[in-house]
């Protein structure tokens, strides 16, 4: 096979009009040409850091969306399922992803559960760790979300950063707004990524210490436009990812956006493939082409530059994606799950007492960190209500694991002024979490999640519309445009329920995210994430 256009070769800095000879899904050879094409030749992007569960696709499904947008690879996480199903869930993962040829780069997720204040499904273990590099090939340490952990030597996590330095594999980090010398701290110990910056000094910060920047993008969470300007002084040393994107995002677009924004910001396009392509494959080491003889035939074409049409993606010199349509195949996904709550009664989220002052959650559109407020809630029957004009509404989160009692808490932000919203997508155990203005609409919402054994809800009038989720609560089985219409449908219901954010879903996830701070709420209580502590919900 031969496939000509106008050679991007970001390794040596040069565009130029040749003829790319593929055989046996390497490259055999590249020859220069005399005349110009009017397309394109770029090696694939890749996804520098995403948790593929967040996709509610399973990795095959993920991959058959993906290609469409030029990308070839994933640096992917495992982590989500880690915290439902443990080493059984990572293999889970590793299987399916093998029945495609997308590239998956799975790590093991060192921080599962992420913290001691949160019920999750499983525990990995530094033993656990050691046999996944070991057994399945696991090509990485996943994200250090213990960053407390790493600056007070905890035994266990060092533990962990000890196995894979001695295996010689990249570590990566999660440290929002660590700065200063606890930074310093976190990047000696052999931590060498971060994804998780979101104010430029910060990112500045880390870079200057030598840590890989990998600038986020994804359906909640989005700090390409204050971090990008980073990139000028760091080419080699900034990558792109997405973390967690949800299917009717995915659907849309993927890391060729961010190519695309760049180009407007007027970063050349050397650079920005030297971060979408690049940098992610020579810093974990992957197997994946960068247009020289000899490497693996990935790459792209396209057409118009500054638009980025993609025309064609090739993974090993098979064409997987054509005009905006996937060639891989459909595979079909085993269903494996951990659901142990049964139904619960209104009863159960009702919080007594007149009126008080309590602890609220403020939630960030885009963001995953949060703020913290109070507010002086009236009472309604003797107990706390939510205030839909102050824009307080109540907060769940229902063990998924075991028959518990709920914990409630408050949160400003969400817009709700009628119904409610509840899903098994609950960083980072899983647990059910959901939010609404009554008692009866929370419970509905989270008794629909428990009867599908996880998903998607929507209540409000005594109707509801759920979207299952039964691979561990957090993936769906079926096909990935069938998904993102599903999803889109309950986000477009979510917003006429008054919700003005983003992605309510996905904002509602990180509302259980302990390990970001401010303010959050897991299955055990209201918790302080600056202080790594529980707080009271009343004041």
């Amino acid at each position: 096979m031969r496939v000509s256009g106008n050679l991007i070769n970001v390794l040596e800095s040069e565009i130029y009009p040749a003829t790319v000879d593929v055989r046996d899904g390497r490259i055999a050879g590249i020859k220069r040409e005399s005349r110009k094409f009017g397309t394109y030749i770029m090696p694939g992007f890749v996804d520098a850091h995403v948790h593929i569960e967040s996709s509610m696709l399973v990795p095959a499904e993920f991959s058959r969306l993906a290609v469409i947008h030029g990308t070839v690879a994933s640096v992917s996480d495992p982590h989500e399922i880690a915290n439902v199903l443990g080493v059984e869930g990572v293999k889970y993962m590793i299987e399916n992803g093998r029945s495609t040829p997308f590239k998956f780069c799975f790590g093991a997720p060192s921080c599962v559960p992420a913290t001691p204040f949160e019920t999750a499904g499983a525990k990995l273990d530094a033993r656990a760790i050691e046999s996944l590099f070991r057994d399945d090939g696991v090509k990485y340490l996943s994200e250090m979300m213990n960053f407390p952990g790493v600056l007070h030597g905890d035994p266990e996590v060092m533990e962990k950063i000890r196995i894979a330095r001695s295996l010689g594999v990249p570590i990566d980090g999660h440290a929002p707004g660590v700065r200063g010398e606890a930074l310093r701290k976190y990047v000696m110990a052999g931590i060498s990524t971060d994804h998780e910056s979101f104010q430029y000094d910060e990112g500045a910060e880390k870079l200057s210490l030598g840590m890989k920047l990998i600038i986020r993008e994804g359906s909640a969470a989005k700090n390409f436009d204050v971090l990008s300007p980073l990139i000028a002084a760091y080419p080699k040393q900034c990558l792109f990812c997405s973390d967690d994107k949800h299917p009717d995002d995915l659907v849309s677009g993927h890391i060729n956006e961010l190519i695309k924004r760049g180009l407007k910001m007027g970063i050349d396009i050397l650079t920005l493939l030297q971060c979408a392509s690049v940098n992610p494959v020579v810093h974990y080491g992957l197997d994946v082409g960068l247009l020289r003889t000899g490497d693996p035939a990935d790459f792209l074409e396209v057409g118009n530059l500054n638009r980025l049409d993609i025309l064609k993606t090739y993974i090993d010199g098979r064409l997987v994606a054509k005009d905006g349509v996937s060639l891989i195949p459909r595979a079909p996904a085993l269903k494996i799950n951990s659901f142990g709550a049964s139904k619960k009664v209104p009863g159960d989220f009702a919080v007594q007492g007149q009126k008080r002052t309590v602890n609220v959650i403020e939630a960030i559109d885009n963001q995953v960190i949060t703020g913290r407020t109070k507010a002086l809630l009236k009472s309604h029957k003797g107990k706390l209500a939510s205030d839909t004009e102050g824009d307080i509404l109540k907060l769940a989160v229902v063990n998924r694991y075991e028959d518990l009692p709920p914990a409630i808490g408050f949160v400003k932000n969400f817009g709700l002024k009628k119904g409610a919203i509840a899903s098994s997508v609950a960083h980072d155990s899983h647990n059910i979490i959901a939010v609404g203005v009554t008692d009866e609409d929370i419970c509905e919402a989270v008794n629909q999640v428990i009867e599908a054994k996880g998903g998607l809800s929507v209540v409000h009038d005594h109707t509801s519309e759920v979207l299952p989720l039964p691979v561990a609560g957090l993936m769906s089985d079926e096909e990935g445009e069938i998904v993102a219409r599903r999803y889109n449908r309950l986000d477009h219901m979510a917003k006429q329920l008054g919700s003005f954010l983003n992605a309510p879903f996905m904002t509602l996830s990180f509302m259980a995210l302990l390990v970001i701070p401010k303010l959050k709420l897991s299955d055990k209580g209201l918790f302080d994430g600056e202080v790594f502590a529980f707080i009271e919900l009343v004041n």
